[in-house]
């Protein structure tokens, strides 16, 4: 994560840097570049902690996401796990945020530990950022382990 935050705050220092140096059109598609470079970064890093699990299942048909409101100034989803095995298992859950016309917005992954045989257990997914509009939450993965 921390090379995640040096790549935004370096990113940040040249699009100042670019915005005194040119004009209107260059700053948008500037400022669009590091956003979308941002994003990836951040698809990267959920990937990232998704590959850490090890032996892990699919599972995304365990998990289903609630719709998105706000908290504070980030998007939050109240993820629920079921756990159908007859004992107890944890999950590893990759949730991504898109905008009403399907575009990446952000992605979180939560874990939801100690969900019993037969019982479901929540846990809330909050972006890592602001994000605008009225963005809905999806499973993009779920491992059980």
């Amino acid at each position: 994560m921390r090379r995640t935050k040096a790549a935004a705050l370096s990113l940040a220092a040249t699009t100042a840097l670019a915005l005194t140096v040119t004009g209107c059109d260059t700053v948008k598609e500037t400022a669009g570049g590091i956003v979308s470079t941002a994003t990836a970064a951040v698809a990267s890093a959920a990937e990232e902690k998704m590959n850490e699990v090890k032996d892990g299942v699919k599972a995304t048909g365990d998990v289903k996401a609630g719709p998105t409101s706000t908290e504070g100034d980030r998007t939050v989803a109240e993820i629920t796990a079921t756990n159908p095995e007859d004992k107890n298992a944890d999950y590893t859950v990759m949730v991504t945020f898109r905008d009403a016309n399907g575009n990446f917005l952000d992605s979180v992954v939560l874990s939801i530990d100690g969900v019993e045989p037969g019982k479901s257990k929540t846990g809330t997914a909050r972006s890592n950022r602001t994000l605008s509009g009225e963005p809905t939450a999806e499973i993009a993965q779920a491992l059980r382990h």
